[in-house]
């Protein structure tokens, strides 16, 4: 099991206002001339004299010095071994000059060192220029938003501890103190519109603390001061379909893994895996006891963490520790982006930190306020993620770490979610929601 603390191997990352900051940056680190030398090298290369590709600037030193501060391109290219770094490197070079490259930077047989390959031969050409072009309509681009636009505010009477919001239907689930209530898209765009639904629970001293919607949206699981976790039908209109007897008196978060198939809830000193297809519980896990506060699930690996400052890693399979990472300041949320390769974890003093859930890369990114509340949400695309510190909201983008856009509210963020289709961004707080539409 690794042992790791914050200053001894973090890498820092900054976050950057506009687009200009970031060519500059790239122009100071010399990612741009890297570029211009690597097209010059393409010739040389024809000739039988491969060119190494560019290897990242790894910066060295505290990780607190703000001098050790690296690009936000390293959240990319910092981990990449050969193969990854020269995929990304063509990514984002001409098609003709990735074309030269690709023959130039292959594998060698000595010591794994490149070497040239022939070119290839008419009839492969003639074959690739068969092919037809793919057409623009049918390209699948992953885009961050400009702008939000605060479209509405819906008046739930009570704090918002959780929110959900559906692609698939803009449906909002207001979650708090003894009931839920559920809002339709003409809602969202409206100040003072009653909800479609309200859903009581027997016991009004319940209170939903954390909510998560399946994949389908179908379905939406609920946990808090309750004895139960509590699995609802949304359609075609919303019921309870199951309630999960829980061995706690307060579930504080809830994780489920992509396919739905595992719900983990989060218990002070233990975590309760459940199997919600068939709705049993396969394993009461104890954690530390100040350390389960949060907690998210990642391929075949779940993360908790909480006031003791520490992140714990563990395997599903053999519920073994597999990491640990001890913090100055207490942890207020994890999630991770839709690939599963990188956990992002919320502190008390409103840093956030990036570590992949496989190889040994860990990142920091500054904001250096404390704060009550802490809130992170990864978009489905991929391409941005929010952060909600006390009253004010922060989107931004993957990996440049541009921020996109910033918000104010006039009271504490609570909770916040993002539609599937990347549309909405919606808040919890004193006792409302407030709606965002994002603009492209």
């Amino acid at each position: 099991m690794n042992r790791e603390k914050e200053g001894a191997s973090f890498s820092t990352l900054r976050i950057y206002d506009e687009p200009e900051e970031w060519r500059n940056v790239l122009e100071s680190s010399g990612i741009s001339s890297q570029h211009e030398h690597q097209a010059e090298s393409q010739a040389e290369g024809e000739c039988g004299m491969p060119q190494q590709p560019p290897a990242p600037q790894t910066p060295h030193g505290p990780v607190d010095q703000e001098t050790s501060s690296g690009t936000p391109q390293q959240w990319v290219l910092q981990p990449l071994d050969r193969s990854e770094l020269q995929a990304s490197w063509l990514s984002e070079a001409e098609p003709e000059a990735a074309a030269e490259l690709d023959r130039n930077f292959l594998p060698g047989p000595e010591c794994g060192q490149p070497c040239p390959s022939p070119p290839p031969s008419e009839e492969v050409w003639s074959f690739l220029r068969a092919i037809p072009p793919v057409p623009d309509e049918v390209v699948v681009r992953h885009r961050a938003p400009r702008e939000s636009w605060k479209v509405g505010n819906v008046r739930h009477g009570k704090k918002v501890y959780a929110i959900a919001i559906s692609g698939s239907t803009h449906h909002v689930y207001t979650c708090g103190h003894g009931y839920i209530k559920v809002w339709d898209e003409s809602a969202l765009h409206a100040c003072n519109k009653a909800p479609q639904a309200q859903l009581d629970f027997q016991d009004h001293q319940s209170r939903v603390l954390a909510c998560k919607l399946l994949p389908d949206e179908q379905s939406l699981i609920t946990g808090g001061l309750s004895r139960n976790l509590t699995l609802w039908d949304l359609a075609p209109t919303p019921r309870i379909r199951a309630q999960l007897a829980s061995t706690g008196p307060m579930c504080y978060s809830l994780a489920l893994s992509s396919n739905a198939q595992i719900c983990l809830a989060c218990f002070k000193g233990f975590v309760e895996i459940w199997d919600l297809q068939n709705q049993i519980l396969i394993r009461k896990h104890e954690v530390p006891e100040y350390g389960s506060r949060c907690v998210d699930i990642a391929g075949n690996k779940f993360w908790t963490g909480g006031e003791d400052a520490s992140l714990y890693s563990w395997d599903l399979r053999s519920y073994q520790r597999v990491q640990e990472h001890h913090f100055r300041h207490e942890i207020l949320s994890i999630t991770h982006d839709p690939s599963e390769e990188w956990v992002l974890v919320g502190l008390r003093n409103s840093d956030i930190i990036i570590l992949h859930t496989h190889r040994r890369e860990k990142l920091k990114v500054f904001f250096n306020k404390y704060i009550h509340h802490h809130n992170l949400k990864f978009s489905s695309c991929g391409s941005y993620f929010v952060t909600t510190l006390d009253e004010s909201i922060h989107c931004l983008a993957a990996p440049s770490l541009q921020r996109l856009f910033q918000a104010e509210e006039s009271t504490d963020i609570l909770c916040c979610d993002v539609s599937s289709d990347n549309q909405y961004l919606v808040t919890g707080s004193k006792n409302s929601a407030t709606v965002y539409q994002l603009l492209y």
